[in-house]
């Protein structure tokens, strides 16, 4: 993006969010994910330099090559599909990961754990359940009906994650419907029942660039902006297939 352009959209994004949260009557603090997915390092040191401090990333491979280039007080939020063969190359790869916004099976939960637990950490990695609340076969998470299995799981059995909340995508193509939302609080209620919490205790990670407002207004603690603070993705081109020769 062209000079400052990071900075005055991140600034933008801090504003509706401000303006959501008093139409909302809410009062607590709302935190950011900056969602850097293909976006180069200079762009994240712009945002950093903005006052931005956590950053969510899709890959564990773009991540690791990311954080040793930027301040080690970042906190880092991983926010795409993590395979369990990767599990131990991000939780040792990345020292300052805060949060992992994406388990969504007791497979997953329990390599976190143990991968946790073997790097040394002084504290307990923050999760989140993702939940499939639009029942979309394309996006991974939980069914909303198995999500307190899993929340219980990581509550009882693995003593090296700190259950943060849940999270969810919602739909269609990231700009989500109140009923996602809805979904997503209604899961909270039913984990924090079985666990004996508070509702407030367990954040709800929940909005993304189209639809952050609304998701602040239905109660998310926790939003992830991407392309409106950093502009479109920038994917590789595809190699065009070779012109078949002149007959």
């Amino acid at each position: 993006m062209a000079d400052k352009q990071v900075e005055t959209a991140l600034k933008d994004v801090m504003s509706r969010m401000k303006q959501a949260s008093e139409r909302a009557g809410r009062t607590q603090p709302i935190r950011l994910v900056a969602v850097s997915k293909t976006k180069p390092v200079e762009a994240l040191q712009e945002a950093y330099d903005a006052g931005q401090r956590v950053f969510g990333e899709n890959y564990v491979q773009e991540m690791l090559d990311k954080v040793p280039a930027l301040p080690a007080d970042i906190q880092w939020h991983f926010i795409g599909h993590l395979q369990s063969n990767k599990v131990k190359a991000v939780v040792e790869g990345v020292p300052n990961l805060s949060m992992v916004e994406t388990v969504d099976s007791t497979k997953l939960a329990d390599r976190l754990n143990r991968a946790v637990e073997q790097a040394g950490r002084p504290e307990p990695l923050a999760v989140m359940v993702q939940v499939n609340t639009s029942g979309e076969e394309s996006k991974y998470g939980v069914e909303p009906d198995g999500c307190v299995d899993v929340a219980r799981h990581i509550a009882k059995n693995c003593p090296r994650l700190r259950l943060a909340g849940l999270m969810t995508i919602g739909q269609p193509d990231y700009s989500s419907r109140p009923e996602n939302f809805s979904c997503l609080a209604d899961c909270r209620r039913r984990v924090a029942a079985e666990l004996g919490l508070p509702d407030e205790s367990l954040e709800l990670s929940m909005g993304m660039s189209g639809d952050f407002e609304q998701a602040i207004e239905m109660g998310s603690t926790n939003i992830r902006v991407g392309s409106t603070i950093f502009g479109a993705r920038e994917y590789p081109a595809k190699p065009k297939s070779p012109s078949p020769p002149p007959q």
